[in-house]
């Protein structure tokens, strides 16, 4: 079996819910909904984000309308909520008007950090489980809260690579390997992906998978840099399931004498 047939074969569960790609994209910033379209084709990705309180749905035309969802799983996600109650409403509505019990799981603490409300966060993890949602839920980095949300029912745990929008990647790779370790859910890092290589390293952290906007929509190019972004994932990914050699504190011959061919 070859590299693109082990592929085939390595799908992202979530509850019932099966993806064929471990990227998902997301909806905003675009500046035109043909320019997302064809990030998202260029991407590979098979499940797209959409921010409902940012919708509107008595507009004539919206993002909906330029996503087929025959081939596009649509992930409602509860972004622009500063409270339990804002996120338990938004999600019911997701619910109702989309149809879907798949939910990415925001309370954003402040509008300064964006950062997530953890309480708020765990509370409403408990709630909307219980109510059947599919809840992935976007945290900080935090080990511990990573379990308690998981121990809450969430499908899945998504710990943050830096703040939204930041671009500066995965900052704290202990702290998302050791989520990784300590989980039996997918986890997926979400936010603050800029470029390829930080999805790459997400990656060969063994994450489940990688969820991205503004790295692909800010982009001068975003059909471009969803392609990159598409390539990085498989490189890191590979790399994962490949087996890096170990670090070693100082040199060791390329060449050996003994047990390797070559040099």
């Amino acid at each position: 079996m070859d590299a693109s047939d082990a592929r085939c074969e390595d799908r992202l569960e979530l509850g019932d819910f099966v993806l064929r790609s471990r990227l998902i994209v997301g909806t905003g910033k675009y500046p035109d909904f043909e320019t997302m379209r064809l990030a998202h084709e260029a991407s590979g990705a098979d499940c797209v984000t959409v921010a409902v309180r940012r919708v509107d749905f008595s507009a004539g035309e919206t993002v909906l309308d330029h996503i087929d969802r025959t081939k596009m799983t649509l992930l409602p996600n509860t972004a622009g909520c500063y409270d339990k109650e804002a996120a338990l409403r938004t999600a019911r509505m997701a619910r109702e008007m989309l149809d879907t019990p798949l939910l990415k799981l925001e309370v954003i603490a402040d509008e300064k950090t964006l950062l997530p409300d953890p309480i708020a966060t765990l509370e409403a993890t408990e709630v909307l489980v219980k109510e059947g949602f599919t809840v992935l839920a976007y945290t900080s980095d935090d080990p511990i809260l990573a379990r308690h949300l998981e121990e809450a029912g969430a499908t899945s745990v998504m710990p943050l690579g830096s703040a939204i929008g930041s671009g500066l990647g995965v900052l704290n790779p202990h702290n998302i390997a050791l989520i990784k370790e300590t989980l039996s859910v997918p986890v997926i890092v979400d936010a603050g992906v800029g470029t390829a290589s930080d999805v790459a390293i997400a990656f060969e952290l063994g994450v489940d998978g990688v969820l991205l906007n503004t790295g692909i929509a800010a982009a001068d190019d975003p059909v471009l840099m969803a392609r990159a972004m598409r390539a990085g994932a498989h490189a890191g990914r590979d790399a994962f399931l490949a087996g890096r050699m170990p670090k070693r504190p100082f040199a060791t011959p390329s060449s050996p004498r003994k047990g390797r061919v070559g040099g």
